[in-house]
């Protein structure tokens, strides 16, 4: 397996580099959009329907199946319909899927229509990262990255606050998010000039990509553990410590701020030191705010909502900076693998994070949340360090 040099400009040189990353940034930040619109709905209408809390946590799984599967053959897809031609297929299958959850109600039909779904989300989100990290200028990528992780966080926040304004009965919902993601297709088209080319498409082998760039490959299985398991728990520890629910959902947005308050600033530092070794601090630093947040709620509520945002965006900036550790290392059809192996690796910590932390915070009530993440990012820094020599 080849690899560049972290430093050597390569894609991205020439013109239309701006409207390019525009387009792309665009692109994925609408559907981060309408994912963030139907991910609660679903559940909504389900449980509307009477079914469990099981049944409507384990609903979501088919789309994670569909992730973990179909990012293997994202590159060879891109290989026969171009990146362009991809991201229409994809936009116009997410699209076709999500109008179907309006004309049936079924449990298992839902699943198969989550998997579709699912897998049609991930073809976007691979191929756009690739088409951001592929003609971002190496001496910006982390900027321009950060930019990327900002701007889509902030499509994340934005969807349940459309849900808000139009409800969630009927159809009108799911058409909003049908909207979206036509909308979405609109950049792909006027960008199609700037949209890299894949010359080959080589496999998605994740273990090889672990041990290349085990730093950056595994800040995504971390990203995705602990973002999943901050969402889903975090009103739980609220509960469990006696803060109320309404707090507990004060107590996500505080964490979800804190990925969009540091994805620019710490993209920007990204571009100034060695990017690994940004990575382990940010690990180590994650770690330390985890610890320390249940010694400072004893002490002092409002200095904890502060480190709450701090550590948030402290282990959110691991994706945006391992996505641009892989894109100064790895170049062309390489890269769309390693951004398939990243979205991968991402998907996997989604499904075992909540589980993994939910049993640490059932064992210690309430602290074990945090003691769970602080051990799942002291693991990270231990594995990452197996290759000092490594990205």
């Amino acid at each position: 397996m080849s690899a560049a040099e972290p430093d050597e400009t390569t894609a991205g040189a020439g013109e239309g580099i701006v409207p390019g990353l525009a387009c792309a940034i665009a692109t994925v930040s609408i559907v981060g959009i309408g994912l963030s619109l139907t991910m609660p709905l679903l559940a909504i209408r389900l449980a509307e329907q009477g079914y469990s809390a099981r049944a409507i946590g384990l609903n979501p799984t088919a789309a994670g199946i569909a992730t973990l599967i179909g990012a293997a053959f994202v590159p060879t897809w891109a290989r026969f319909l171009g990146v362009r031609g991809l991201l229409l297929v994809a936009l116009l299958v997410s699209g076709a899927s999500l109008s179907a959850f309006t004309l049936t109600s079924g449990y298992w039909t839902w699943l198969v229509l989550r998997a579709i779904f699912g897998g049609a989300l991930t073809a976007l989100f691979v191929m756009s990262e690739y088409w951001i990290n592929a003609i971002a200028p190496p001496a910006h990528r982390g900027f321009v990255l950060g930019l990327y992780a900002t701007v889509l966080a902030a499509g994340f926040a934005a969807g349940p606050a459309i849900l808000g304004l139009v409800g969630t009965a009927g159809s009108a919902p799911f058409l909003v998010g049908v909207g979206l993601l036509a909308v979405a297709a609109v950049p792909v088209l006027l960008g199609a000039r700037q949209a890299p080319p894949l010359e080959s498409a080589p496999p998605v082998p994740v273990l090889v990509f672990l041990r290349a760039a085990p730093v950056a490959t595994l800040a995504g299985l971390m990203h995705g553990a602990i973002e999943t398991a901050g969402m889903g728990l975090l009103p739980v520890y609220a509960l469990q410590a006696g803060l109320g629910a309404e707090t507990g959902a004060f107590l996500v947005s505080l964490f979800a701020l804190g990925n969009v308050a540091f994805q620019l600033p710490v993209g920007y530092v990204s571009d100034r030191v060695d990017r690994r070794r940004l990575l382990l601090a940010l690990a180590a630093l994650g770690a330390c705010g985890a610890l320390a947040l249940p010694v400072v709620r004893a002490e002092s509520f409002p200095l904890f909502c502060g480190l709450l945002v701090v550590t948030g965006g402290i282990v959110g900036s691991l994706y945006a900076v391992g996505l641009a550790h892989l894109g100064a290392r790895f170049k062309g059809a390489e890269l769309a693998s390693a951004n398939a192996a990243f979205i991968m690796l991402y998907s996997i910590g989604m499904l075992a994070g909540p589980p993994i932390v939910g049993t640490g915070q059932d064992l210690v009530r309430p602290d074990g949340f945090f003691y769970s993440i602080a051990l799942l990012l002291g693991i990270y820094l231990v594995l990452a360090r197996q290759r000092p020599r490594g990205v």
